[in-house]
């Protein structure tokens, strides 16, 4: 894979030198074209799969670009869509042409409606609000079109900010009723009053959105939205990095993280968890999940939240992280529709608290082992010590000197990683052999094998994997079960990210540079297919015996994203499956038949259809009464899904001997965090199932081992 990609990079300098890419050519505020020159010269070069830049691209980027910079419609109006039209087939031609007519005439056109916004909003946020009014807001924004007049967007955001302060209304309604039931003698405010706090509340929050984000804004940050909106035709994994994203990429790889430790992503006007850190604040508090939506942030030392619907998401960020030991508060719309509260301490996010663990599983005095993979880390500056498969082999020849007699391998929430980290640990569990293929753009496929014939566990192996488990660990999976090596539980299919990126600094792409950083473009060179020929690119990796779980009837994964890379199939590797004593069609039917018959699965997957069903309902009542009895039934209704973390296994979960050891002088609360590991994968039904199956892969290995030794 790298040898491809040095291949990719030599020929595209190569390229670059022949065009002679020069800001030399241009004057010193033509940064934007020379910007445009390069980019797109580098995607129809060295992308997996470039698109023609005709007038469907086109069409394809208005549209897209329009929604990225105006969601909800609040700036735009419909003449200002007319006008913006005329380049609706046009902004290819530009692109080669290096032209910026279109992204100037919407940026000047957005200056504009940004000014006119201020003033609406703090008009509408003067008058009181009546609740008693029947009246709805549909947060569904593709329903609705542009508006015609200005009297039009006064309603428009009178109804979105109507809609933002019911939740501070509430909030008050309920402090006031909690003070006097703490002391009768308290006298509650009146519903006026409350009405005003509430609304100056949300004036407060709009007026710092605004005056610390909005009016921050540079040309230049407009114009990376813009070159993000090009790039992301090509497909959901290419981005642009301007020279401050790129800064805070690099942050990111250092190792540290500060402050809750979640990863998120912005969708319409919505920021919404994508990623929990293992081991971070927000994971250790179990208070927030993946797929959990961020309405507003509050520092610990003010009364009022800041809304950060609608705001870019590093500006969301800035409030959201803070230095060690402070306290922020989220409010959070979970994916089940309920609105709560959620106080979360920052800390210094250790990227090592991403390695591999594990855990011993006793079950009827027999002993199983677990090892849980939140990602496919290495560090190719020290391959050796730092390296998921090596980690992974260790924890293994630990739970192999504890009895260990069937392994559990979950990839459940992994995100993905390192390739070489992928082949280096299915040779764990294969004598030799291929494990992926990669192909490149012009270049033949190149098949990246295990060459180690050592073979680290030979026993019962299972692979846990879920909606989110990508990249690399559908690798992982998809290997082990082509060469029937495992049995792999879990969602109906995984994430379904079949690409490679890599990320190209494109300042080397320019010679005698006076046009300051350029940043960093982040592409797809590669797609990666399974070693049966099939790619996991959409279609995900589908699991042995499929079980429900939270997001089984929410749409996730690749699918969801803009311009996904199509599913596609190549030739086979040459590979024998797995030669051994297990059966495991007889262990996958045995489970299916478990799977139907538990109670615990049953409630979450009816679990899972009343959460779509919450999603689905897109229209609220502006009427307090209304709204607060829509509430209270959804509270009502979620309760019965409370037996769902209340249920138990029969199994316990044990610290190897080394962690043992590791307790005794433990600064590091790592005792804490492992107790805390084992409390949930107690209460794991999956994990559970899992244990159930390696213990009919051993019974079976044992009487077909029998049996052939017999014969």
């Amino acid at each position: 894979m790298k040898k491809n990609y040095k291949v990719l990079l030599l020929v595209l300098l190569l390229a670059f030198a022949s065009c002679s890419f020069t800001s030399k050519r241009f004057d010193d505020t033509d940064k934007d074209k020379l910007l445009l020159q390069v980019i797109t010269y580098i995607l129809q070069n060295g992308h997996f799969d470039p698109i023609r830049l005709d007038d469907n691209f086109s069409e394809g980027l208005f549209n897209d670009y329009i929604e990225k910079i105006d969601p909800v419609k609040r700036y735009f109006y419909k003449s200002d869509y007319k006008d913006f039209q005329q380049y609706k087939t046009k902004i290819d031609d530009q692109l080669k042409a290096y032209d910026i007519s279109f992204f100037n005439l919407v940026h000047v056109r957005m200056t504009e409606r940004i000014k006119e916004a201020k003033t609406i909003y703090k008009e509408v946020l003067s008058k009181p609000f009546d609740y008693t009014i029947d009246e709805t807001f549909d947060t569904d924004y593709d329903k609705i079109d542009f508006v015609n007049s200005k009297k039009e967007m006064t309603e428009r955001w009178r109804k979105q900010l109507k809609f933002s302060t019911l939740s501070n209304y509430d909030d008050i309604v309920q402090q006031e009723k909690q003070a006097k039931e703490k002391d009768p003698s308290y006298v509650m405010k009146t519903e006026a009053e409350i009405e005003k706090e509430a609304r100056e509340a949300t004036l407060k929050s709009i007026d710092i959105y605004f005056n610390d984000n909005v009016d921050d804004l540079t040309r230049e940050d407009w114009f990376s939205m813009y070159v993000n909106a090009i790039v992301e035709e090509f497909d959901p994994h290419t981005y642009y990095l301007a020279p401050t994203d790129k800064e805070g990429f690099d942050t990111q790889m250092s190792g540290k993280l500060e402050g809750i430790g979640a990863r998120l992503t912005k969708r319409m006007d919505y920021i919404k968890i994508v990623e929990l850190i293992s081991g971070g604040p927000a994971w250790r508090s179990q208070l927030l999940e993946v797929e959990d939506i961020i309405l507003k942030v509050k520092q610990e030392d003010e009364e009022v939240g800041i809304d950060i619907v609608g705001m870019r998401i590093s500006d969301a960020v800035k409030y959201i992280k803070g230095p060690k030991g402070t306290k922020v508060t989220l409010t959070i719309k979970k994916v089940d529709g309920t609105i709560k509260d959620v106080t979360i301490v920052r800390d210094v996010v250790e990227l090592g608290e991403t390695y591999a663990k594990a855990s011993v599983v006793e079950k009827d005095e027999k002993k199983y082992g677990i090892i849980n993979l939140p990602r496919f880390y290495v560090d190719f500056q020290d391959y050796k010590n730092l390296n998921a498969a090596i980690d992974v082999r260790k924890e293994i020849e630990r739970l192999k000197a504890e009895g260990m007699e069937g392994l559990i391998l979950d990839l459940r929430n992994n995100g993905g990683g390192s390739l070489p980290a992928v082949v280096d640990m299915a040779g764990l569990f294969i004598k030799e052999g291929p494990v992926v293929q990669v192909r490149s753009t012009g270049a033949p496929k190149e098949v990246l094998r295990d060459r180690d014939e050592s073979i680290a566990w030979d026993g019962p192996l299972v692979i846990l994997v879920n909606e989110l488990s990508a990249s690399a660990s559908e690798i992982m999976a998809a290997a082990m079960q082509d060469y029937k090596r495992a049995i792999v539980i879990g969602s109906k299919q995984t994430y379904g990210k079949g690409t490679v990126q890599n990320v190209y600094n494109l300042n080397n792409a320019v010679r005698n540079n006076t046009s300051g950083d350029l940043g960093a473009l982040a592409f797809t060179t590669q797609k990666y297919y399974r070693i049966n020929g099939g790619s996991v690119q959409l279609e995900g990796v589908k699991s042995d015996v499929q079980v429900p779980g939270r997001f089984s009837f929410i749409e996730v994964g690749e699918k969801e994203k803009d311009n996904p890379l199509p599913y596609d199939e190549i030739d086979p590797a040459s590979y024998k499956t797995w030669d051994n004593y297990f059966d495991y069609d007889k262990a996958i039917s045995k489970s299916k038949e478990r799977m139907s018959n538990n109670n615990q699965l049953k409630l979450i997957e009816e679990n899972a259809k009343w959460v779509k069903n919450q999603i689905d309902e897109t229209e609220f009542s502006l009427n307090y009464n209304t709204y607060k009895q829509q509430i209270e039934l959804n509270e009502e209704e979620a309760k019965r899904f409370d037996a769902i973390s209340k249920y138990k296994t029969n199994l316990t979960f044990l610290p190897t001997s080394f962690e043992k050891q590791l307790f005794e002088s433990d600064t590091t609360s790592l005792k804490d965090k492992r107790e805390r590991w084992y409390k949930n994968l107690s209460k794991d039904v999956y994990v559970e199932e899992a244990v159930n199956v390696l213990e009919d892969l051993k019974m079976a290995y044992s009487i077909k081992k029998v049996a052939k030794v017999k014969d």
